[in-house]
């Protein structure tokens, strides 16, 4: 029998002898091997999930973002863009406008208040997808009448039902019904501003926009032929002089489909570490596994097996169970893919059709099978090292499990596991040094519990003492002896109480960032877009009711029209420029004060010196690294049609969470008071009940 294992055994003979030699063994293995199927259970469902989405926006994109062709301005649509849109119609075109703005509903039956997001849209509108409402239909009345349609939290805060009557400004719409899908919309977006939905031609009933308010213009284009973004290029000298956006389906499926997978690999950093966990209990556990192998293999080695001969057939089994383990992995993956519409599906903008990935399941599966043999690797190498003597007596070899330093299997083996590290954050990773960064990070945790590890065997093995009792004498001392589980013991359980507390410690530190904000915010109620002759009636609502206002802001809207002599359209086209185009294309809230705020900060330059021209601003430190300016650099603003000229005097950074009004921009006093702008006032009421009180007050005294 040892001629065929010595010489002539072929693969298909050691493969026979790997499956029947694995029969008291496969439960064992394939227990071990199943810690990777929960890191591959998470990368199916979560690369699976994203293919989902993905799949669907594609198919879904133009009821997603409502037409061919978007166009979209913050100061309204200048009488050139008007004179664009009426070409429309003779050109096969179909045009539908939306106006989006904020405003206080208030229902009169209840005279309960709520910030809303008031939609008022054309007769076209949606060009794609349909908007279904309860009692089904009532969309198609819309148009019809003063009606509005609202979100169903709007209507439940706010204790109205259909027929009642809902303010908004000056006008008065009948609630006509409720939401219950809009195209391109998630459903969370209900409870972060619920949507109220009124004819177009009702706007300026409401009295809500004027000069200086804040809007969203969009018009929705559906085009019959051609390409839109051939559309779009011959229309771009009108619509960059008119300061209008334009953006095809095409453009934002792209940006929708880099959020998802920007997200899927954020989701994916977890599955990967969880899939590396898997594989440290799989080398645990093979370890355990390989050592109650020494007796056979060396019977084996009796019988005439040669080295190789022996890896073959026990890598063979370890690559079985390894593929069950991943199987069952993807299995459940793929369970989870199917589950998670019904848990996420109100922040998805798009309806999710489920079904299998193919590519996601496969790379799963290779990827578990991947990990789980490199791990499996470095214990079934001591395989090599028994000899046929081991038969017979144990102690001629007593630790054939151990390693030289130089050995170069091992060596190769754990390049194959660092190697196995790098690839898998690479599949993750944006950039060279999130490979770099999130590897060292493991490689750190590994060394570090190894060293652990063997600091505990060490201390164990001199702090001993004859006198402990003999229980506790054997517990210590197998921290040390032969064939000890010490190192893969605190490797598994070690990494795993890594993984499971720099989550818990992101999930805190985020928590806190917020509790931090909100706690040293000084104002819980804010007043938007109150105008001066405004102003003192809201602070006698306020004072009525035993409160005081803690600070009032003076809001000026404007954009960049130059700095430092270069107009916004040159530094557009300048492409050595680093910063974002956003920096300079945005429109601008800013302020004017003569002090800083408790969550500002000076960080460069000084504060005002006085009457100076140009006007002299602070500018924040991000947006200063954006539009590349620095102290003594010059802005010229367009305020509303006029030009002002400023000075960087100062740069600044702010705290963005806390909850109050904060600014890019702050000018000098002196400059803006003559500006048109809003102001914004902040108190702070602790009392629910008297914080509603006020809300209706003031929205019916200023609608």
């Amino acid at each position: 029998m040892s001629e065929p294992l010595a010489g002539r055994a072929s693969l298909v003979t050691l493969l026979r002898l790997a499956w029947r030699e694995s029969r008291t063994a496969r439960r064992r293995l394939l227990l071990y091997m199943s810690s990777i199927s929960l890191g591959v259970a998470a990368l199916v469902a979560i690369d699976s999930f994203a293919l989902n989405i993905t799949r669907s926006v594609r198919e879904q994109s133009r009821a997603l973002v409502g037409g061919d062709i978007v166009f979209s301005a913050r100061q309204g649509w200048t009488p050139a863009i008007d004179s664009l849109f009426t070409t429309f119609p003779g050109r096969g075109f179909t045009l539908t406008r939306v106006t989006t703005f904020a405003s206080m509903a208030q229902v009169a039956r209840t005279g309960n208040t709520r910030l809303t997001q008031v939609r008022a849209v054309g007769e076209a509108y949606p060009l794609y997808g349909e908007i279904t409402t309860t009692p089904p239909g009532r969309w198609e009345r819309l148009q019809q009448g003063r009606y509005v349609i609202a979100d169903p939290s709007l209507l439940l805060a706010l204790d109205a039902r259909v027929g009642d009557t809902l303010a908004l400004g000056y006008a008065r719409f009948e609630v006509l019904g409720a939401l219950a899908s809009v195209p391109g919309d998630p459903g969370i977006a209900a409870a972060i501003g619920p949507r109220v939905f009124i004819p177009e031609r009702y706007i300026d009933e409401t009295r809500l926009l004027v000069m200086g308010s804040r809007a969203d213009y969009d018009a929705f284009a559906r085009v019959p032929s051609g390409n839109p973004r051939d559309i779009i290029e011959a229309m771009r000298p009108v619509l960059d002089s008119n300061q209008t956006r334009a953006r095809t389906v095409a453009q934002q499926e792209s940006a929708i489909t880099e959020d998802i997978e920007d997200l899927s690999n954020f989701l994916g950093v977890v599955g990967i570490i969880a899939l590396l966990l898997g594989g440290v209990g799989v080398a645990s556990g093979v370890h355990a596994w390989v050592t109650r192998k020494i007796d056979t293999v060396a019977v084996l080695r009796c019988l005439g097996a040669t080295t190789r001969q022996v890896m073959v057939i026990y890598v063979t089994q370890a690559a079985a169970m390894g593929l069950v383990g991943a199987a069952i992995g993807a299995a459940l993956g793929v369970l989870i893919q199917f589950l998670l519409p019904g848990a996420v599906g109100d922040v998805l903008p798009v309806d999710v059709t489920v079904r299998l990935e193919p590519r996601a399941i496969a790379m799963g599966m290779l990827l578990g099978l991947w990990i789980a043999m490199a791990f499996a690797l470095r214990p079934l190498l001591a395989l090599r090292r028994v000899s046929p003597l081991q038969a017979l007596r144990r102690n001629e070899d007593p630790l054939p499990l151990r390693h030289s330093w130089r050995d170069i299997p091992r060596l190769a083996v754990n390049l194959l596991v660092a190697a196995s590290v790098v690839g898998l954050s690479a599949t993750r990773a944006e950039s060279a040094d999130e490979v770099f960064a999130f590897s060292a990070s493991v490689a750190g945790a590994l060394v570090a519990l190894t060293l652990s590890a063997a600091a505990l065997s060490a201390a164990a093995r001199r702090l001993l003492r004859r006198g402990w009792p003999y229980v506790l004498r054997q517990g210590v001392a197998n921290l040390y002896r032969p064939g000890n589980q010490t190192r893969s013991v605190v490797l598994s359980l070690g990494f795993g109480a890594f993984l499971v507390t720099t989550l818990y410690l992101l999930q805190n530190s985020l928590l806190a960032q917020f509790r931090q904000a909100e706690f040293s915010a000084r104002g819980n109620l804010v007043f938007f877009d109150v105008q001066k002759d405004q102003l003192a009636g809201v602070d006698s609502v306020v004072r009525a009711g035993g409160q005081e206002m803690l600070e009032s802001v003076a809001i000026v809207t404007m954009r960049i029209a130059s700095i430092n002599g270069r107009s916004v359209e040159d530094l557009l086209r300048d492409s050595s420029r680093r910063g974002e185009a956003w920096s300079l294309r945005r429109e601008y809230r800013s302020t004017y004060r003569d002090s800083l705020t408790d969550s500002e900060r000076l960080i460069e330059g000084r504060w005002w010196s006085g009457d100076s021209m140009p006007v002299e601003i602070s500018v924040e430190q991000e947006l200063a690294l954006d539009l590349g300016v620095g102290i003594g650099d010059e802005i010229v603003w367009d305020i509303q049609g006029v030009p002002l000229a400023s000075r960087v005097r100062s740069i600044r950074t702010v705290d963005w969470a806390r909850f109050e009004p904060n600014f890019f921009v702050v000018f000098a006093p002196g400059a803006l008071e003559q500006a048109p702008h809003s102001i914004v006032t902040l108190a702070r009421i602790e009392d629910p009940a008297l914080r509603g009180r006020l809300q209706r007050v003031v929205a019916e005294r200023f609608p």
